[in-house]
């Protein structure tokens, strides 16, 4: 059958070139290694450029069986030329072809030696582009959750983060996280792109930390964001204040960001608990107090953290009284 393949992918006409692509995507691993090594890759991203829908979704799916598993193969897709044309087929009008060939950029990114290749490409931009289109179909959503991946795998290389970050897609993904259900994946997956690249890139977290609504929208998302999101948009607020808590700990504090703090610092993920922890304490203000009266305010803070570490949720009473007690500092 792998001698079949073969003859047909290289030699076939249309007809026989889907047959054998579809075939080539039932094959055990062991079999789809075996073709690799004669070659096909050529011939199937040569059915790329085909103007038969059948023909490049065949092909697609018969990349994308090979590339699971194999960076060999991963690098090989992308030698061969895959990459213009997987760009090209983002717009084309088939929503299968679109999905599919976002699949094919999500899983090439994943391989470290094909990143550069990428970015250099011009894929970024188009994948922010597709971020920017709008549309509230699942199949949609799918595909959005698989460009932000795609742009996840691209910051794992620190050469990229400038490129990324002068594409738009910063401005792109708070938009995204606005209009969007703050609990749901889709949510979680750009706020945690975002902090991903705000922590790799000053020029990320200052335009991050200077967009009009940018904190609100990460306040809402302690709120009412999935764990994973909250982690998230509390990472990047840290962040931000760390960056220069003079200029905005009362941006932060004036978007409400105190009973989701609290909160969080209670029944948040373990990584969200710490940070919200340290948010609080830098969004205290202490500087026209006595240094009595600091120890008294330090010794409350301390107070409550051993309360919170004792695993209980704080009752609405509680979390009056130490918003209070931080408006109080704050004053």
């Amino acid at each position: 059958m792998v001698k079949e393949i073969v003859e047909n992918l290289w030699n076939g006409d249309s007809e026989a070139q889907i047959q054998a692509a579809m075939k080539l995507s039932r094959l055990c691993n062991k079999q789809k290694h075996n073709l690799a090594e004669s070659g096909v890759m050529v011939p199937l991203v040569s059915m790329l450029h085909s103007e038969n829908c059948e023909t490049i979704e065949a092909a697609l799916y018969a990349l994308l069986s090979l590339s699971f598993g194999s960076e060999r193969n991963k690098i090989q897709i992308v030698r061969y030329g895959a990459l213009p044309i997987l760009l090209n087929l983002l717009h084309c009008e088939s929503q299968t072809m679109v999905q599919l060939s976002i699949a094919a950029m999500l899983t090439l990114s994943s391989c470290k030696s094909n990143k550069v290749a990428i970015a250099s490409s011009g894929a970024i931009q188009f994948l922010v582009e597709f971020i920017n289109s709008s549309s509230s179909s699942s199949t949609h959503t799918e595909s959005q959750l698989d460009v932000i991946a795609t742009l996840h795998n691209l910051t794992t290389c620190q050469e990229i983060i400038p490129l990324v970050v002068s594409s738009g897609v910063i401005l792109s993904l708070l938009e995204l996280t606005h209009n969007s259900v703050k609990l749901s994946p889709l949510v979680e997956k750009a706020v945690g792109l975002l902090e991903n690249i705000v922590s790799s890139s000053e020029g990320g977290l200052c335009e991050v930390a200077n967009t009009s609504g940018a904190i609100r929208i990460m306040v809402e998302t302690i709120e009412d964001g999935s764990s994973l999101g909250k982690e998230h948009a509390v990472g990047i607020l840290l962040l931000i204040c760390r960056s220069c808590r003079e200029k905005y700990r009362v941006l932060i504090l004036t978007e409400g960001v105190m009973p989701g703090l609290l909160q969080l610092s209670v029944d948040g993920t373990r990584r969200a608990k710490s940070m919200a922890r340290e948010l609080l304490l830098l969004l205290r203000d202490c500087s026209s107090y006595s240094s009595r009266q600091k120890q008294i305010n330090r010794e409350l803070v301390e107070q409550i953290m051993e309360e919170i570490d004792a695993g209980e949720k704080l009752a609405d009473t509680t979390l009056r009284l130490v918003e209070e007690m931080i408006a109080k500092l704050n004053t």
